[in-house]
């Protein structure tokens, strides 16, 4: 595949800490590990696909072997997003035309999601996109334009991209998703308990 293209960026180097021991992103969600499942949505794209991992991260590094995604070990992943966010943004090929920015623990995000982020940079490169729910709350993914990568090398801290986002909020384009996929994260053993009671999954 040529470099000049845009990329995916799978942040997967959290510790999942509220989990109380249990890391979310090897639960199931349709019968295969949630970071697996974002894998393979994000493979679908034919975008190259770049994942970020913590230290010592055995058992999602095994769980994604055999797909042909680049996994980066995020050394100071323990800073928060920012860490992850320069670690996978500069391990993306050289001359990518965009980064597409997934949560890898978004579990009811679909490969077409992405899909639609993708055809709707086609038509605004120049903006950042970020996809939203239905009702207009800005969720993720987020996808930043070439230009925003070397700001991206340079974030900081938790907040992720957050300043970037709000410093450039006359470039950002919402992309509405259907529902609520956008904004549906699971950080607690409550939270998926009741996602998995409402959505039978």
């Amino acid at each position: 595949m040529s470099a000049a293209a845009p990329g995916i960026l799978i942040l997967a180097a959290g510790a999942a800490a509220r989990m109380r021991g249990t890391d979310k992103l090897l639960l199931a969600v349709d019968g295969v590990p949630l970071i697996v499942r974002q894998a393979r949505a994000a493979l679908a794209t034919g975008c190259p696909v770049v994942v970020t991992l913590p230290p010592a991260a055995a058992a999602r590094r095994a769980a994604l072997a055999g797909l042909p995604v680049q996994t980066v070990e995020v050394a100071e992943a323990a800073e928060g997003m920012g860490a992850s966010l320069r670690a996978g943004v500069s391990a993306l090929p050289a001359g990518t035309t965009a980064v597409l920015v997934l949560l890898a623990d978004l579990p009811e995000i679909e490969a077409g999601d992405l899909a639609r982020l993708l055809s709707a940079h086609a038509a605004w490169p120049g903006a950042i996109l970020r996809g939203t729910a239905e009702d207009g709350r800005p969720g993720h993914p987020v996808l930043f334009p070439a230009a925003f990568l070397p700001a991206l090398r340079l974030v900081a801290g938790d907040a992720g991209a957050r300043e970037l986002l709000a410093a450039h909020a006359g470039q950002v384009r919402p992309v509405p998703l259907p529902g609520a996929r956008a904004v549906t994260d699971l950080d607690t053993p409550e939270a998926w308990a009741e996602w998995r009671a409402r959505t039978g999954r």
